[in-house]
């Protein structure tokens, strides 16, 4: 049971009794922050007091006298100047976490009352680049999404929305039609193809940053200079107030000039490395239109040419297992991976469909729907008749609303295509008027992963991290950890030693935990400093403490010889009779509230939160309630039941999170 979603509804029928139209303010129903005041507290009493003009004393009273919570908690309390406090009836937590016992695949989370169908798109890499430290965020948070909301009793269906048709592929066609290296393409062709996609992206990136970044970025400077120009002669002003006005606005100019002149010694940073390797000034120089050229083999494959066409064909497969191999190595599965090709045929009918509805305006040539509140268009086919990203992702939801009637779709993508998907919303609102009126669209947007120097997290040549680099030295650190704890200690304490195979499988878990919990226990909408150190830590919020966690408690039952099977139907009862152990008790049964509250707003480092905070409980719990050592029998098996349902509580909650456990460290 969701015991704060069943508080919270028993407080808004008071509410709707004392003053019809006020039941939001159930929602300050929260846990408390300090057990003296109880397990739950209300803090409505105050803002209705405000509302009817009455103490918020006696509002308080009302409610509690209104308040039917006799079969969940003791007489509630009133509290200061108005907060009411509720503590949890030991009888009902003792008769939840005996339920919960035998309860194997939920763990006393009841699934929703009324069900949902998730669409989550997700981890959607470019097929033609190797995925970075980039793709770890969409991974992960997407993949924690997917397996929490179906723990709760949702439809969920994952579809990898796969860049396989882009520019990109013109890249690599160029690229292979100019610069390939045969040899090296029968050998590993991902790896060939991901240099000629480098190669050419460089190129690309030289002439436009030649041609027309730098006199953008060399004008724009020369328009500031000549504003402050302006300026210096305005903080002149007779009036104190109009001085400081001017002199703030001069302040931000100079704060755009120096920004200004940092980005154009980048751009010629970039120009430079080009024009200082005498074999890439000769390529730049021979192929001065590449960026045209690379559109012109992209718009052949998209019409079919039958060269460009074959060399999709094969070139594509690698590339897709290679994604493959990480996924593997992540464990993350999709239900579905349905590349942007997937959707060329429906395009040309979208823009005909947005004409037809009158939703489409030419500006420029190109074909574009105008939002309200938006300045830029949301552009569905260029000039040349070629289509977007934008009329891809418009027919993508078309296909999912004709498969899936989704109740929702929700896209895990990083914070900087916001813009992108408030568009394309507003476009989908407009194109299917009353159809998407009960459909939830959400961009799940998060921050940036940082390098310890506060930029995005790049090796030292300035290209991303690539995912799979990341991967094996995480897990070469944790391999080190694992051999270093496993020597030190002594054997007659926790078993035998690991043998060679078991440390490797122990140091994987690790090493890829630790990085997947890294990232899922900050708030996603944060930027983060990748840390290896920090994140393989023994203590404090960490994949590598929660995974020790599980072992110490797991270690128990080896330790005490105790049968599991037996302890759980034997007839043992479960007591809270000490201070730490009711506090473990509460947290176990408030499982459920973590993964509602990862549902309600998509953030997984709820769950994070409630795993540390259970393990915390029972540190506390085991080194105040000798468990093994307990003073009789019955003692005992109540305690191994408690530490039976920690372990099995952290471990699904990690598997949650796609994170696993570990028997011994």
């Amino acid at each position: 049971m969701n015991l704060l979603a069943e508080l919270r509804q028993r407080f808004a029928a008071a509410l709707e009794s004392l003053e019809p139209g006020t039941v939001e303010l159930a929602e300050m129903v929260l846990p408390s922050k300090d057990a003296k005041h109880g397990d739950y507290q209300a803090n409505c009493a105050m803002p209705l007091g405000k509302r009817l003009k009455q103490p918020p004393r006696e509002i308080a009273q009302q409610l509690v006298d209104r308040l039917e919570v006799s079969d969940l908690c003791e007489p509630p309390e009133i509290a200061g100047p108005g907060f009411i406090n509720l503590r949890i009836q030991d009888t009902w937590l003792t008769e939840q976490l005996q339920a919960t016992l035998s309860d194997k695949s939920q763990l006393g989370v009841t699934p929703v009352a009324e069900p949902r169908t998730f669409v989550l798109d997700y981890s959607s890499p470019n097929v033609a680049k190797p995925m970075h430290v980039g793709h770890i965020r969409s991974t992960v948070i997407g993949a924690a999404l997917y397996r929490v909301l179906k723990q709760l009793g949702h439809r969920v269906i994952s579809d990898n929305h796969i860049g396989d048709w882009g520019t990109q592929f013109g890249m690599i066609i160029y690229g292979y039609k100019h610069f390939v290296d045969e040899a090296a393409l029968a050998e590993a062709m991902v790896p060939e193809l991901s240099r000629l996609y480098k190669l050419v992206s460089q190129l690309v990136d030289y002439h436009a940053t030649r041609s027309q970044k730098i006199p953008d970025i060399e004008q724009k400077i020369n328009e500031v200079v000549a504003r402050l120009e302006e300026m210096h002669d305005a903080t002149e002003l007779e009036h104190d107030k109009d001085r400081k006005k001017a002199a703030k606005k001069l302040r931000q100019a100079e704060g755009q000039l120096v920004d200004l002149r940092k980005t154009l010694d980048s751009l010629r940073r970039t120009v430079a490395v080009v024009d200082d390797d005498p074999a890439l000034a000769a390529l730049a120089a021979e192929h001065s239109k590449i960026g045209a050229a690379v559109l012109a083999e992209t718009a052949a494959l998209h019409v079919g040419d039958a060269t460009n066409k074959a060399l999709w064909d094969r070139f594509l497969p690698a590339c897709l297992a290679e994604i493959d191999a990480t996924y593997e190595r992540l464990g993350v599965t999709f239900d579905h991976a349905l590349g942007e090709s997937f959707y060329h045929d429906r395009l040309a009918g979208v823009v005909e469909d947005l004409t037809a509805r009158e939703l489409v305006e030419e500006s420029d040539g190109a074909k574009c729907v105008f939002l309200d509140g938006h300045q830029a268009p949301f552009i569905v086919q260029k000039q040349d008749g070629a289509f977007l990203y934008a009329t891809t992702d418009l027919a993508t939801v078309q296909y999912r609303l004709e498969e899936w009637k989704p109740d929702a779709i929700i896209y895990v993508v990083d914070h900087r295509q916001s813009l992108h998907f408030e568009q394309l919303f507003a476009t989908l609102r407009l194109w299917a008027r009353d159809g998407m009126k009960e459909i939830e669209l959400q961009h799940v947007s998060f921050g940036t992963v940082l390098g310890e120097d506060g930029k995005p997290y790049k090796t030292r040549s300035g290209s991303a991290v690539g995912l799979t680099g990341l991967l094996d030295e995480a897990v070469e650190r944790a391999h080190k950890i694992v051999c270093e704890n496993d020597d030190a200690r002594d054997e007659s304490y926790g078993g035998p030693f690991l043998s060679a195979d078991e440390r490797q499988q122990v140091a994987q878990r690790i090493g890829i935990g630790a990085i997947k919990y890294a990232d899922l226990a900050h708030n996603r909408t944060s930027d983060y400093v990748f840390s290896y150190d920090k994140m393989l830590a023994m203590n404090g919020n960490t994949a590598t403490y929660m995974q020790y966690s599980y072992a110490r408690v797991r270690s128990i039952f080896g330790k005490g010889d105790v049968d599991l099977v037996a302890l759980r139907t034997g007839g043992a009862s479960l007591r809270l009779e000490e201070v730490q152990e009711r506090a473990l008790g509460l947290a176990l049964v408030q499982f459920s509230e973590a993964l509602s509250r990862v549902a309600a707003d998509y953030r997984p480092n709820h769950l994070t939160t409630y795993l540390f905070d259970l393990a915390s409980k029972y540190s506390s719990f085991f080194e105040n309630c000798p468990v093994l050592k307990a003073e009789d029998d019955v003692t005992r098996d109540s305690r191994l039941l408690l530490c039976d349902l920690t372990a099995r509580t952290l471990a699904r909650g990690l598997e949650l999170l796609g994170i696993e456990t570990v028997e011994r460290m």
